[in-house]
C-alpha cells in the first residue's frame, strides 16, 4: 500500500523530468518541477532511513550500517538542494508573474475602460493568484 504513493510521485517526478528537458519552461513549471523532485527526494530519504533503522543490530555488518547511513546522507544533501531551487522557483515564479501584471497593465491603452482592462489583465492577474498560492502553500502560509 505504501508503494503506491512512492511510485506516484516517482512518475510524475519523470514526467515532469521530461517536461523539463524544453528550455522554454516557464517559472511556474520551473517551480512544480521543483516540488515534485523535493517530494521524490523526501520519499528516498524516509525510504532510506527505514531501511537503515530496520537493520538488525544483532546481525548487521558495519559495512550494511555505513551503506544505508551513506544513503541516507546522500538522500539528505538532495533535499537539502531541491529545498533551496524550490524556493528560488517559487520566488521567480511570483516575480515573473507580478512583472508580466505590471507590463500588460502598463500596455494598456489610455482609452482603456475598467471593464476592459480587466478583462484584458485576467491571465496575468490569474497567473500571479496560482504563483502566490502555490509559495503560500510552500511556505505553509
Amino acid at each position: 500500500m505504501k508503494r503506491f504513493p512512492v511510485i506516484g510521485v516517482l512518475c510524475v517526478g519523470a514526467i515532469l523530468g521530461l517536461s523539463a528537458c524544453s528550455d522554454d519552461s516557464s517559472p511556474a513549471e520551473e517551480a512544480s518541477q521543483a516540488a515534485a523532485d523535493l517530494c521524490t527526494d523526501l520519499n528516498a530519504l524516509k525510504a532510506d532511513n527505514a531501511k537503515l533503522k530496520a537493520l538488525d543490530p544483532a546481525n548487521a555488518t558495519k559495512d550494511q550500517v555505513k551503506d544505508a547511513y551513506e544513503a541516507v546522507q546522500k538522500d539528505w544533501e538532495n533535499v537539502k538542494e531541491n529545498a533551496n531551487q524550490l524556493k528560488d522557483a517559487e520566488r521567480a515564479a511570483v516575480q515573473s508573474a507580478a512583472e508580466n501584471l505590471k507590463k500588460s497593465y502598463q500596455d494598456l491603452p489610455g482609452d482603456t475602460t475598467g471593464k476592459d482592462a480587466r478583462t484584458q489583465l485576467q491571465p496575468q492577474i490569474e497567473q500571479l493568484d496560482q504563483a502566490t498560492t502555490a509559495a503560500a502553500t510552500g511556505q505553509r502560509c
